[in-house]
């Protein structure tokens, strides 16, 4: 399935429901907040980092929540997703020259 093709059925899916109404800018960054938390909570208490640990298919389920909702807000938005990612891939890109940046977490300002 390509990206387009599941954004479309995140939007018949709302489409089916009329929950359009509902999706103001603040609820959906609200949401996409809530589920991030969410997704937080599986690394929450746990020592260094968990992957997967038995909670894998929870993980994704969040992950996919997060997406669902960030589609929503791009619809909203008038935003292409794609454009949007590039674009600001683009300034990445430029914050973080490869020469400067590979292999570091170091943050563009310190770099």
């Amino acid at each position: 399935m390509t990206f387009e093709e599941s954004c479309e059925i995140v939007r018949q899916f709302r489409r089916d429901r009329d929950w359009d109404q509902f999706h103001t800018p603040k609820d959906l960054a609200i949401s996409i907040s809530l589920e991030a938390a969410e997704l937080l909570e599986h690394f929450q208490w746990t020592r260094g980092d968990v992957e997967g640990d038995g909670k894998r298919d929870e993980m994704l389920e969040e992950l996919a929540d997060i997406m669902v909702y960030c589609i929503h807000l791009a619809d909203r938005l008038g935003a292409d997703i794609p454009d949007v990612i590039a674009a600001k891939m683009a300034k990445n890109a430029e914050k973080y020259p490869v020469e400067k940046s590979r292999g570091s977490a170091a943050k563009y300002d310190e770099l």
